[in-house]
């Protein structure tokens, strides 16, 4: 006949086991200061190398270098404008805001008002104003190029 089977050993399942983490020793002859002070060795893979360097896709250029047109250099000797003999009798003031045109050889070549300000006579004054002015043009990375540009012209009486 068959030997009796055990009870106990048909009975008892088996022990779980648990993951064990890997540590190795510290080398003898390293003392916990100096190993703190040695950086840890890395894989190639995590340590580009100057071959992985060099084939790395550039980044995005550089944006453009851009310089607005001026006209506060001191030679152009751009007069100011012309106060409305009316507009001033009225004592109509304001701020015209004017969109000019600047050319690369330093003139305007057009105008628009972009804020009125409130009186057609100044409007008008400081649009006539600014296209007889000189300007230094824009330039991008150094070369000139016609632009809009805002310019500011503020009527006040004293």
């Amino acid at each position: 006949m068959s030997a009796p089977v055990s009870q106990a050993a048909s009975s008892a399942e088996p022990l779980p086991t648990l993951p064990v983490a890997k540590t190795e020793p510290p080398a003898a002859d390293a003392s916990p200061a100096t190993s703190l002070a040695t950086p840890p060795a890395h894989s190639d893979s995590t340590v580009p190398s100057a071959l992985s360097l060099a084939s790395a896709p550039p980044g995005p250029p550089a944006p453009p270098r851009i310089e607005l047109p001026s006209a506060a250099a001191r030679y152009l000797d751009n007069p100011p404008p012309r106060y409305p003999p009316l507009s001033r009798r009225l004592g109509e003031q304001g701020q015209v805001v004017l969109r000019v045109r600047i050319e690369v050889d330093g003139t305007a070549s057009q105008a628009e008002i972009r804020t009125s300000s409130g009186y057609a006579r100044l409007d008008q004054a400081a649009l006539q104003t600014v296209l007889a002015w000189r300007y230094v043009p824009g330039t991008r990375n150094g070369v000139p190029e016609a632009m809009w540009f805002n310019i500011p012209i503020n009527f006040v009486l004293e």
